[in-house]
């Protein structure tokens, strides 16, 4: 760690007049022993460092806002995942987490958001918490000594928790501000300690920025087999799949969530990981167990006790326990984070009404459309008052981080597709043999055997038949798997209920592309499920 008080050094080109130390790109253990002097966390067994994010334990969605400004303003998607606020509130904001900023001793972090040195951000992150400054050493690329010589910042991040918003007086909802100022490629945090937030703005200013060079940025997992040659990439929400099916032993892992999609291949944004870790496994995820349980990794809100001991089981503070982690502690992480063009596109949903089979073949026209929806389902018993599965559409798998229209990543995704001639396949690891409480959930054992034959190239050759209610492609066969699984409706009981709930989902899936994606090309809303 690099201590510099000399007005030269000094964080004036930045605004910051800055009263205390300035701590330039400290090692871990610097950070670790200055959170536990400063008592933000504890030392775990094994050496994680534990830390409680207090009353907010996952992202505020409703508290991110996007300044309207001229110079962004006719690309931003305007609405309820992107809320405007004006470069007034935003440079009021700004004058008050300064004013934080420039009374204590300040964090520097700087680092790399992209693989590729083509289309990456250089980022400096200014808190004054040391768990924070972890936080985003762990997550972003580090730089190498002679990049660290001459870095210059693309994006500020402006981090304080303990500065909250005066909705009255600064245009917020509430106490917490996720603020973005897309021209000036700023960020404010606020009112919050929940780390997540310091990676999923800068995601979201990755989402603005890479379209106008057209790349694809995409919220996915992604793979490559040992030779290099076959990349893959999982697009998913929560729950479906997305991190297990991507963490193959026999392939290199790419990376498990922000990826962009560009002329040379894919690559990953990040450096890190962030994985849910509730009721984690060793037997079941033996890397990710290690990784949680190791020295450099951030638990939030995970249970330790008087001994050091963790609980993964314990969801008395949240179900959103999370490991931040360098990606290097995955054996078969690729050190590179990039590799070449995918040749097969999966989209995950975990369909509870047990309905889609559990592979399809997608035509672009198909793929863009179950794009564009998003497609999972919420379990009964996850909130209150879900009684019944429930359908979640999140645009793209990731409305909450697109500050554009999602036309403009259906339309990357479509030219992907055509230009480089990637398959695009549907992968339903929920349920079979009828809904959530009658049926079961798909076995691993058939979704691997699938996902393998994809990869492989196997599955391109056999028979397919053609599902009349969604249009997509469904394998009659496959190796390894039972046949009847690939035909839900023959797994059902009572074959009539089905046809009566495949019609409903169906509905679904119309009612929301017909309320959401109106301005979508007219050959993708004609692959629409028929009813």
């Amino acid at each position: 760690m690099t201590i510099t008080d000399r007005p030269e050094d000094s964080l004036a080109v930045h605004g910051l007049r800055v009263a205390g130390r300035i701590l330039r790109n400290p090692t871990t253990s610097q950070l670790y022993t200055a959170a536990l002097d400063g008592g933000e966390g504890v030392l775990a067994e094994e050496g994680p460092l534990v830390v409680d994010t207090g009353r907010f334990t996952g992202r505020s969605p409703k508290d991110k806002f996007v300044v309207h400004e001229p110079g962004s303003e006719d690309r931003i998607w305007w609405g309820d995942v992107n809320a405007e606020i004006s470069e007034e509130h935003f440079d009021g904001l700004r004058a008050k987490v300064v004013a934080h900023l420039e009374r204590e001793d300040v964090y520097v972090i700087d680092a790399f958001c992209g693989a590729d040195p083509k289309h990456r951000l250089a980022v400096r992150v200014l808190t004054t918490h040391p768990y924070h400054a972890l936080f985003a050493k762990t997550m972003f690329i580090e730089p190498s000594e002679s990049e660290l010589a001459d870095f210059e910042p693309d994006v500020l991040v402006l981090h304080e928790p303990e500065v909250e918003a005066d909705p009255a007086q600064d245009g917020t909802r509430t106490e917490v501000f996720v603020c973005l100022h897309p021209s000036r490629k700023e960020i404010l945090l606020g009112g919050t300690f929940y780390g997540g937030e310091i990676k999923k703005s800068v995601f979201t200013l990755m989402n603005d920025r890479l379209p106008l060079e057209g790349v694809m940025p995409m919220h996915c997992s992604a793979n490559v087999s040992q030779d290099g040659q076959d990349v893959a990439v999982f697009f998913g929400l929560s729950g479906t799949g997305k991190t297990t099916l991507s963490a193959d032993p026999g392939r290199l892992l790419i990376g498990d969530d922000e990826h962009g999609w560009g002329d040379d291949g894919v690559f990953n944004f990040e450096g890190g990981c962030y994985a849910k870790t509730i009721r984690l496994s060793e037997e079941a995820e033996p890397e990710i167990w290690k990784a949680a349980h190791s020295f450099g990794t951030v638990l939030e809100n995970v249970v330790v006790d008087e001994r050091g001991v963790l609980d993964m089981d314990d969801d008395s503070k949240t179900e959103n326990t999370r490991a931040a982690y360098k990606l290097e502690q995955i054996a078969n992480a690729l050190p590179a984070k990039r590799a070449g063009h995918p040749h097969s596109v999966i989209l995950l949903a975990a369909d509870a009404f047990g309905i889609l089979p559990p592979i399809a073949r997608l035509s672009r026209e198909q793929a863009l459309f179950f794009f564009l929806s998003g497609y999972t389902s919420k379990l009964a018993g996850t909130e209150l008052g879900v009684t019944e599965p429930q359908p979640t559409f999140s645009t793209c798998f990731g409305a909450p981080f697109l500050p554009q229209p999602p036309t403009v990543y259906a339309k990357l995704l479509g030219e992907k597709l055509a230009r480089h001639g990637a398959s695009a396949w549907l992968i339903n690891t929920g349920w079979t043999g009828g809904p959530f409480g009658e049926g079961h959930r798909m076995p691993i054992q058939a979704t691997r055997a699938l996902l393998g034959a994809v990869l492989s190239g196997e599955l391109a050759g056999v028979e397919f038949r053609t599902d009349p209610v969604f249009g997509f492609e469904v394998p009659v066969h496959a190796p390894g798997v039972d046949e009847s699984l690939l035909d839900p409706r023959s797994t059902w009981a009572d074959p009539e209920a089905y046809d009566r709930k495949a019609q409903e989902l169906a509905q679904m899936f119309a009612d929301n592309f017909a309320a959401k994606h109106a301005d979508a090309p007219a050959e993708v809303a004609a692959a629409a499920p028929q009813l």
